[in-house]
């Protein structure tokens, strides 16, 4: 791994964090900090300079001030265009620096959700909604400007010096979120007549056929289309891994009981061949009591140490959520997304590190993007999602980013149209 040397007159943690990532993680650098100018100069390996003027013929990215602070502050942002990426940018400085604007700034605004800890409005779960977003207000959801950013960036120091090969190529991998693991079936005779109950009230005789037909085993339980969602990942380039719920039963979790034989040994089987994680249950989200014992039922069925997350339509509490589990020790989260918007929450496609404002200080915890999440197809036209995505897969290609999509095992259901997603993905991928 090549070194790259910066220099700063006072290093912080937020620099720290945002250099090892656009220069370390993404450009694979071993970047090492200097305040020395003696030393500066006379390294003979690719350098740049992070400061307020520039010390001579260096690479010189002017600091804005932002990862010069500490604590949230108010941020007063004008989005501009930048005509030699092509794309929106932010953080202004003068025409001494390299670039026009303060790349780091601008991307450890995006990646630490720094506009999620500043007052706003909240959606209808209580969370940050992307109505409020800078890049949903400005335009840019949709891109991954990080990654944009940091090309170009990596073009500038191409011209003055040899940088490390970092090959990348589009990959495709898809998020199931199993909340309900069967619609009709292992459910119990006094959920079985309530249900039918309920569906006889509202005139729902279509449903009322089709639980029966499952019940009497004339009929294949509509949500069980994990054999089929299993091979089509085989038959693919295509990655799924599933995340189970393990709730109690309440008004937001109806799924079966985590305690029943039947569901153990689904997730158990599902284990020889895709990777699993939780998707903790509402109540699980805000209280980290619940969050702990529904890690330990994971735990205690797979027989495996909990790693992996996601929280998919009930919105995503940040940063409390991350704090709790930071504490349960988990180490990889996919669930920085908007459940009903395409696009990119955090300006990017690739995973990153979780920089806690709160603490300041960068953490273990790994958030894994995601692109597009199921519950948007509820608000919008198939043939429009599709273009949409397709549109934005053909930059992810361009770039050799993931393609990161969520969606639950109800989505392909027997009941539902749920050939034209088996075409999406092929399509996309």
């Amino acid at each position: 791994m090549k070194e790259l040397l910066v220099y700063v007159p006072k290093n912080s943690s937020r620099i720290s964090y945002i250099f090892n990532h656009i220069c370390g993680r993404m450009m694979d650098f071993e970047v090492q900090f200097t305040s020395k100018i003696e030393t500066f100069i006379s390294f003979k390996g690719p350098k740049i300079s992070y400061c307020k003027k520039k010390l001579g013929n260096e690479i010189f990215i002017q600091q804005y001030g932002l990862l010069e602070e500490h604590g949230i502050n108010d941020v007063n942002i004008m989005v501009d265009y930048w005509e030699e990426a092509d794309c929106p940018c932010f953080f202004r400085v003068s025409n001494d620096s390299d670039l026009s604007f303060d790349i780091f700034s601008a991307s450890f605004y995006l990646l630490s959700r720094y506009e999620e800890y500043q007052p706003h409005v909240k959606n209808e779960y209580g969370c940050f909604g992307y109505e409020e977003s800078l890049a949903f207000q400005k335009n840019f959801l949709t891109l991954p400007v990080i990654e944009i950013w940091v090309e170009c960036f990596k073009n500038l120091l191409q011209q003055k010096f040899e940088l490390p090969e970092n090959e990348k190529s589009y990959q495709v991998k898809v998020n199931i979120s199993v909340e309900q693991a069967y619609a009709f079936r292992h459910r119990g005779f006094v959920r079985l007549l309530g249900a039918s109950l309920q569906d006889l009230f509202k005139f729902d005789f279509l449903k009322i056929y089709q639980r029966l037909k499952t019940m009497f085993r004339l009929a294949p339980d509509p949500y069980d289309v994990y054999d089929d969602l299993v091979k089509f990942g085989q038959n693919s380039n295509i990655i799924l891994d599933f995340y189970f719920q393990l709730s109690d039963y309440t008004r937001h979790s109806k799924s079966i009981s985590y305690n029943k034989r039947v569901y153990h040994k689904l997730i158990k089987s599902m284990g020889d061949y895709v990777k699993l994680g939780l998707r903790p249950g509402y109540e699980a989200i805000n209280n980290f009591l619940i969050f702990k014992k529904e890690k330990k039922r994971w735990q205690n069925i797979v027989n495996q140490n909990l790693y992996a997350t996601l929280i998919n339509s009930d919105g995503l509490n940040f940063p409390l959520v991350f704090e709790h589990m930071i504490k349960l020790e988990i180490t990889d989260d996919y669930s920085m997304g908007y459940p009903n918007q395409i696009g990119f929450r955090a300006g990017t496609a690739s995973a990153f590190q979780f920089y806690d404002l709160n603490l300041e200080q960068s953490t273990r915890l790994v958030i894994h993007p995601y692109l597009f999440n199921s519950d948007t197809l509820q608000s919008g036209s198939f043939n429009a999602i599709e273009a949409e995505l397709l549109r934005i897969s053909a930059i992810l290609r361009k770039l050799g980013l993931i393609n990161r999509l969520t969606f639950t095992n109800a989505d392909f259901s027997l009941y539902e149209d749920h050939q034209k997603l088996y075409a999406l993905l092929k399509k996309l991928s």
